[in-house]
């Protein structure tokens, strides 16, 4: 395997992240269309709930599958091809006038079976692009990117749905996927490893990824600290926020994509402070900024709870505000935890340990998904705002008090020798 380029953020980096920025912007009009337009047509906290779940549950299922594949075959190729079949999915949605809830959810369903192959490829093909010492400025540059799209994309997408519904904003999103594409194939990367035989290579693969991930305690730390904060996290910000803004405080789809760009706004901020300024520093920080977090949800819940006396206007100044702070909190903490996790794995497994960590992350996320779309049906959305910040709340409070020092170190990638014709950690 060759990274490509010369030391530090190369050629081949620059066109991964910005074929990334032009699938990112694209996507952002969508995700914020398709919620709007979900909610329009059902006023139901469920259905928002099912169309995560025709996302997550596809992609669970492929999951380990897709980290052997991504391990096994051309990264290259894989994130090419899987852009631009999907953008070609998307033009026939458009083509065919497939626009009816049951057939968006169906179209979900496939578009995260292909995520899930094209997202373990790239994940596993980004760290060769640069050196480890570049990786926080590397992720970075990429989540600041990223954030840009999505600071722009969701004011666009808010825009774009008030003017040509959900039609023209799947439409923008097809053609993103084929701009990005376009990008991806002027990446230079050479990936040789043996290809598959029989599918009992697929189970070996996969064990040997289980196997690793278990028995690096670091990793194994890491993981069930992200496992916990996305069972609470995933729910509040796909559903409960989106909920809360559009069916609560009854914004317009053009605040809604605004308030969206805020939280965007602040996380460009954060993690163009990390690249530009802390680097590898900014791991120091992570209690710091869950502590910030917290009181950004106790914030949001008091301002869609009746004991907020703000107007329309008034809560969505507030609310703009308290996102802009929001967001870059949160780059404090994805940041770091994305470029310890990248450095502790060897590019030869990184596939196969990185889709065993999603499956074990995708799993925890229906839990709270599935109790949060009927909850939201029975009960005021503050409430379950409170309960979301309880339940995070007591697992930060566990792991400061009993993994502080594992959370806040910094590891480099475990080796992996060979003994009796088979693979242990040292």
């Amino acid at each position: 395997m060759e990274r490509g380029g010369s030391v530090g953020l190369n050629r081949n980096f620059w066109l991964f992240a910005i074929g990334r920025f032009v699938s990112q912007l694209g996507w952002a009009v969508q995700d914020v269309a398709l919620p709007l337009y979900v909610l329009d047509k059902t006023h139901s906290g469920s259905m928002m709930t099912a169309f995560i779940l025709a996302e997550m549950i596809p992609a669970l299922i492929v999951m380990p599958f897709a980290g052997v594949v991504g391990d096994r075959y051309n990264r290259k190729l894989l994130m090419v091809g899987f852009d631009l079949i999907r953008g070609a999915l998307l033009f026939g949605v458009i083509a065919f006038n497939l626009l009816k809830i049951h057939q968006l959810i169906v179209v979900q369903v496939v578009m995260a079976v292909m995520g899930a192959f094209f997202g373990s490829a790239t994940s596993a093909m980004f760290p060769d692009l640069v050196e480890p010492d570049e990786l926080e400025r590397a992720n970075s540059v990429t989540s600041s990117m990223n954030i840009l799209a999505r600071l722009i994309g969701p004011a666009l997408g808010g825009f774009i749905y008030a003017i040509g519904g959900i039609r023209l904003a799947i439409l923008i999103n097809a053609v993103s996927f084929f701009g990005s594409g376009l990008f991806e194939i002027l990446i230079k990367y050479e990936w040789k490893t043996r290809e598959l035989e029989s599918f009992f290579q697929v189970v070996e693969d996969l064990k040997e990824g289980i196997s690793y991930l278990l028995s690096n305690r670091y990793l194994r730390t890491l993981m069930f600290f992200a496992l916990f904060m996305i069972a609470f996290g995933q729910p509040f910000g796909a559903v409960l926020l989106p909920y809360s803004f559009r069916e609560v405080l009854k914004f317009s789809s053009y605040q809604f994509g605004l308030l969206e760009s805020a939280f965007m706004l602040g996380a460009l901020a954060g993690n163009m402070l990390i690249g530009v300024k802390l680097g590898r520093e900014a791991g120091k920080y992570l209690f710091h900024a869950l502590l910030f977090d917290g009181i950004m949800i106790l914030l949001f819940t008091w301002a869609i709870s009746p004991l907020s006396s703000l107007d329309k206007t008034g809560a969505f100044i507030f609310l703009a505000t308290i996102n802009v702070l929001w967001g870059a909190i949160e780059a404090f903490f994805n940041v770091p935890l994305n470029a310890k996790i990248q450095r502790a794995v060897p590019s030869e497994l990184r596939g196969r340990v990185f889709s065993a960590m999603a499956v074990m992350m995708h799993v925890s996320s229906p839990l709270g998904l599935l109790a949060v779309g009927p909850l939201l049906d029975r009960f005021p959305a503050w409430e379950v705002s409170l309960g979301l910040w309880t339940g995070m709340g007591v697992v930060v409070a566990y792991f400061w008090a009993r993994h502080k020092k594992t959370l806040l170190a910094d590891v480099r990638t475990v080796k992996v020798k060979e003994k009796n014709g088979s693979r242990e950690v040292i």
